[in-house]
């Protein structure tokens, strides 16, 4: 079974916004999270510390702030990443799925349909779409 069947005729869309941003995310996730890292590595390198607990309280606090900085842009990095996918894909070709016989509103069954009936559409859908190969 191929699950990945194309629909014939069908028509990607043109590429835009989002392969920009696809092909910068791996930059901006490193630039977004050495920025806070290098400001917290030169405010341990020019702060000097001689047992004050005030200053090192707020040194430590920095580092928390930091952290959290970052942690926030990784999330932040990983959405528009899945924010691209999604829409690559749904501007992607088209792709056959199982096809369902299923009954309309406006001329609903009098009983619900066997399993003979149900395999019997299934197997006729399945035909029609090795006629399109």
């Amino acid at each position: 079974m191929n699950w990945f069947k194309k629909l014939p005729n069908s028509i990607r869309t043109a590429s835009g916004l989002e392969w920009v941003l696809w092909r910068k995310l791996p930059w901006i996730a490193v630039a977004g999270t050495l920025a806070p890292l290098l400001c917290l590595g030169l405010l341990h390198w020019f702060l000097d510390i001689d047992n004050d607990a005030a200053q090192t309280r707020w040194l430590q606090m920095a580092d928390y702030m930091v952290g959290g900085i970052v942690v926030l842009h990784w999330t932040l990095v990983m959405t528009v990443a899945v924010g691209c996918v999604i829409v690559m894909v749904m501007k992607g070709p088209g792709y056959v799925a199982d096809g369902y016989q299923v009954s309309h509103s406006d001329q609903p069954r009098s009983q619900q349909e066997t399993e003979a009936e149900a395999a019997n559409h299934h197997a006729s859908a399945a035909e029609k779409i090795a006629e399109t190969e």
